[in-house]
């Protein structure tokens, strides 16, 4: 495993960062995540990526209980705050004062720890003034509840405001938390640039589009039984990467990863990895087998001819347009 730091701060996170977003509490019985969350320690995952939503709670619960005795230390736990939990009453969701405090007091609670390293806002909130959000996150950094602060799905004007605001509160904004993979790359137009200008790393989410990019989706083929395409979470985020032309383009990625020496996965994680600006690729798995693969795209580099490789075979289907950042948050809640 290879650690990077996550923005100018001087905190680093694991290459390969785990995340329980669909897994844990829903799709996976507990005993089997906590078993995959052990597999993570073993081969030197040190980060774990959760939310408060995840699950309605039960995620973070799950996590919780599997790093219980593990030295607090030597462990990253990231979560965040924003979408509605509960009963889902009018202060349940967003990044008012209120919801933010008792937000970061619940997730606490459910992790079984003191503080967490990294708390996140899950999306921009308009309902909200930016100042009171951004007062709220220095406080609880101040309360010792919280580390360090990111944000997930900015834009690079959101990014600038926030992270001017942060500055003049004084507390490190270190990251953003957006989708990345080799068909979804609306960052790299203003998000990554804004970003490298003001010391924030990147924390990627779907680096295998959704499961996509491992191949296992075949043009005008059914989606397979159980898998994320199936599930009634995680396909609403799928089926923009399931056209035919699609599917077709990403199968031409498989002589590549065999030249490179890398399953698809790891080819797809290792691309994410490949921008500087990225300081780790989040990472399911419903089983450790699959992280004990995949884990094996830390550290690699791609050469030339295999990235010229990926993006002829892909050219035509990759998504990257940055207004789309923009379009990821409610206008109201």
């Amino acid at each position: 495993m290879e650690y990077r730091h996550l923005g100018d701060s001087g905190f680093k996170v694991s290459e390969i960062t785990y995340g329980n977003w669909i897994t844990h509490g829903s799709q996976v019985e507990n005993d089997a995540a906590i078993a995959t969350v052990h597999a993570a320690l073993d081969v030197g995952i040190t980060t774990f990526d959760t939310a408060d939503v995840y699950a309605n709670t039960a995620a973070e619960v799950v996590l919780g209980e599997a790093l219980k005795g593990q030295r607090r230390e030597s462990l990253e736990i990231l979560t965040k705050v924003f979408f509605p939990i509960g009963p889902k009453g009018p202060n349940d969701q967003g990044l008012s004062r209120k919801h933010v405090f008792d937000g970061i007091h619940g997730s606490l609670t459910r992790l079984g720890v003191d503080y967490v390293d990294l708390f996140q806002a899950h999306r921009y909130d308009y309902a909200t003034p930016l100042e009171e959000t951004m007062q709220a996150f220095a406080d609880i950094v101040r309360q010792g509840k919280a580390l360090y602060i990111g944000v997930s799905e900015w834009t690079a004007e959101q990014l600038r405001e926030g992270h001017r605001l942060a500055q003049e509160l004084g507390f490190a904004l270190v990251s953003n938390q957006p989708q990345y993979s080799m068909l979804h790359r609306v960052i790299e137009g203003a998000v990554v640039p804004a970003s490298r200008e003001l010391g924030i790393s990147q924390i990627v989410w779907s680096p295998v589009a959704m499961g996509v990019l491992t191949g296992k989706y075949l043009p005008g083929q059914p989606v397979p039984d159980g898998s994320r395409a199936t599930d009634p979470t995680g396909g609403v985020f799928i089926k923009r990467f399931l056209e035919d032309d699609v599917l077709a383009a990403v199968q031409r990625l498989a002589p590549i990863a065999e030249r490179a020496g890398l399953t698809m996965p790891q080819l797809a994680i290792a691309w994410v990895l490949q921008n500087p600006n990225v300081a780790s690729a989040l990472v399911g798995a419903s089983r450790p087998e699959q992280l004990q693969s995949n884990v094996r795209a830390a550290g690699v580099t791609l050469d030339a001819e295999t990235l010229a490789g990926i993006d002829e075979a892909l050219a035509g289907v990759v998504v990257d347009d940055p207004a789309l950042t923009d379009a990821s948050s409610p206008r109201s809640r």
